[in-house]
């Protein structure tokens, strides 16, 4: 089946496109820059479109299965897909990992996808996606939990140009200020982000943290879980390179960059904690199985809701792992 890909020429993209392929689906490369577009993807077919323009929108997606939007900032372009999607009838995925994208995602698409019975799923990434799923895997029997807490213990974070750009959308959004999982709400502050040790499973053991280094998982976790407080944590050298801003760099036939991560999850309910763990390599390119998978399911009907839902809340989480075991290796530990 032809899957659309929003944003193909993107670094994120080209690893969603060649996935696609890998897994026997014929991918549509989409975008905003015809230039970039016939240079990523000089034979085979390709469409311009641009998220201002609903017609070219409902154009690019005809005759497609569904589509999977990689074109950040997610801001400006979740929501004009989303609605092309929905007029198509057609499954739409994203890679967003902008808390407030997700957040809008969530506010002002739900109804109307669940009644048209079109599936959204949002942050279908490495943050916010990977993160739900292993938390919903933790909590296995549980229906709530008093905290769930997700460390990323990152070798090194050299941003993309859509990371660094979504950044800044996000940051003038809330006007500079951080924000946390609190109270069974976001809670946006001034001030620096506190500082702390966290200690990784082997061979990570301790690092130093950035807590309350807020990603996607804080409205993908709690938009199907029962849990008033999400933590996520982040490696202070992750942090520092990701500030430096330097471009990842390929080192591998596949485009992956040297960068490894553990995702760390624990979640508490009373005096009782479940742990689970995920190891992998390029936080980028993890993020193709991951949104190619969640398409596989959406078409071939393995799902579990409709309308917008979080990966824990639409997939079967610990079959959905097991599926990525090529790419990620994931374990439970004792807490």
């Amino acid at each position: 089946m032809r899957v659309a890909v929003f944003g193909a020429y993107g670094h994120t993209g080209r690893f969603v496109v060649a996935e696609l392929r890998e897994r026997g689906y014929e991918p549509l490369p989409l975008g905003r820059d015809a230039g970039k577009l016939a240079a990523a993807f000089p034979a085979g077919e390709r469409r311009v479109a641009a998220v201002d323009d609903p017609g070219s929108l409902d154009r690019a997606l005809a005759g497609a299965a569904a589509v999977v939007n990689c074109a950040g900032p997610f801001a400006s372009t979740a929501g004009p897909l989303i609605e092309a999607a929905l007029r198509a009838g057609i499954p739409y995925v994203d890679v967003a990992a902008e808390i407030e994208a997700n957040r809008d995602t969530f506010a002002h698409h739900a109804e109307r996808a669940e009644a048209a019975g079109v599936a959204v799923v949002p942050a279908m990434a490495f943050f916010g996606g990977l993160g739900d799923l292993l938390v919903t895997a933790a909590m296995g029997d549980w229906t709530a939990a008093d905290e769930a807490h997700v460390a990323y213990g990152l070798s090194s974070w050299h941003p993309t140009a859509g990371t660094v750009a979504s950044g800044v959308v996000s940051r003038e959004r809330r006007d500079g200020r951080r924000v946390r999982f609190t109270g069974g709400r976001l809670v946006y502050a001034d001030g620096d982000l506190p500082r702390l040790d966290w200690e990784f499973p082997a061979p990570l053991g301790v690092r130093p943290v950035l807590g309350e280094f807020t990603m996607a998982d804080v409205v993908t976790v709690p938009s199907h879980l029962d849990i008033p407080e999400v933590c996520t944590y982040m490696t202070a050298d992750a942090a520092r390179d990701l500030a430096a801003g330097d471009a990842p760099a390929a080192v591998d036939e596949r485009g992956r960059s040297a960068q490894t991560f553990t995702v760390d999850v624990v979640v508490r309910a009373g005096d009782v904690r479940r742990r689970v763990v995920a190891h992998g390599r390029d936080i980028y390119a993890i993020s193709a199985p991951l949104a190619v998978e969640a398409v596989h399911r959406l078409l071939t009907g393995r799902t579990r809701a409709k309308g917008v839902a979080s990966a824990g809340r639409i997939f079967d989480a610990p079959d959905f792992l097991r599926a990525l075991s090529d790419h990620l290796t994931v374990r439970s530990l004792a807490a």
